[in-house]
C-alpha cells in the first residue's frame, strides 16, 4: 500500500519526465552545444511551423526581417550544424553553355561572315585556339550573380575534349572563375540533344540538382535532365540539332 500523499507525488513525476522528453530543450545560449541534426530529425522536435518559416524565406515569400522567430532557434541551428545544410550547399548547380553563351565569337564571325557561307571546321577552330573569345557580358553577370548566392556554375559545352586547355583558359580570361565543372565532348552522339541530355544526367546521378540552364540553341535545353528552369539566348546565326 502506497504512503498517503506518494501517488500525487509519483503522478506529478511522470508528468515532468514526459513532458522533459517529449518538449525542446530550453533554446538560451544552446546554439554551440546542439548536436547536429538533419533538418528533417530539426522538424521532427520543432515542427513544422519553423520548416514552412524556413522554405518562406528561401523563396523570398519571407521578407524584410532581420531575426529569426525565437522558438525556430534551436531548429535552425540544428539545421546549420547538421549535415542536411551542407548537403543543400552542394546540390544546387546551373547548366552553361559555352560559345554564344558564356563566351561570343562575335570577333571571328566579324572577320568570316555572319551565317552566309557554310561553317568552316577549320577556321573556327583555328579561331578556339587563339583563347581571346570574349565574355558576353550579361552572362558573366548572371555567372557571379549565381555564384554570390551559393549556386556553382558547370559548363557543358559542345567543344571536345582537346580543346580542354584552351577553353579552361579562355574562360578564366574572359572572367570565369571557380566552376564546379568544365564538360567538353569526349565521345560522338547522334545529336547535340542526345549529348547534353546525357550529361546533364550524369550530373544529377552525381547528386546534384539543376535548377537552371542557358543556352544559345534549342539543343542546349531539349530533351532530358533539362533543369527546373530553362532560358535560351538570341542566336539567329546558326541552328544546331
Amino acid at each position: 500500500m502506497w504512503p498517503v500523499g506518494f501517488l500525487p507525488l509519483l503522478l506529478l513525476v511522470a508528468i515532468w519526465v514526459t513532458q522533459s522528453q517529449s518538449s525542446p530543450p530550453p533554446l538560451t545560449h544552446q546554439i554551440h552545444l546542439l548536436r547536429p541534426l538533419s533538418g528533417s530529425a530539426g522538424e521532427a522536435v520543432y515542427g513544422l511551423s519553423c520548416l514552412s518559416w524556413r522554405l518562406g524565406v528561401e523563396t523570398h515569400n519571407v521578407i524584410g526581417w532581420s531575426t529569426i522567430p525565437g522558438k525556430c532557434e534551436g531548429y535552425v541551428g540544428h539545421y546549420m550544424l547538421g549535415h542536411q545544410y551542407r548537403a543543400d550547399s552542394k546540390v544546387d548547380v546551373w547548366i552553361f553553355d559555352t560559345d554564344e553563351t558564356s563566351l561570343s565569337n562575335l570577333p571571328y564571325y566579324a572577320r568570316h561572315g555572319f551565317g552566309v557561307e557554310k561553317y568552316n571546321s577549320t577556321l573556327f577552330n583555328a579561331w578556339v585556339e587563339e583563347g581571346k573569345a570574349p565574355a558576353l557580358p550579361e552572362t558573366l553577370r548572371l555567372y557571379k550573380k549565381l555564384q554570390s548566392l551559393g549556386i556553382k556554375p558547370v559548363f557543358i559545352t559542345g567543344r571536345t575534349e582537346d580543346q580542354r586547355n584552351v577553353t579552361k583558359s579562355n574562360l578564366l580570361r574572359a572572367g570565369y572563375h571557380s566552376w564546379e565543372k568544365l564538360v567538353l565532348k569526349a565521345s560522338s552522339y547522334p545529336t547535340a540533344v542526345a549529348y547534353k541530355s546525357s550529361q546533364r544526367e550524369q550530373i544529377e546521378k552525381s547528386g546534384y540538382r539543376i535548377i537552371g540552364n542557358i543556352g544559345d540553341q534549342w539543343s542546349d535545353l531539349l530533351g532530358s535532365h533539362a533543369g527546373n528552369r530553362t532560358f535560351k539566348l538570341p542566336d539567329p546565326m546558326y541552328y544546331i540539332s
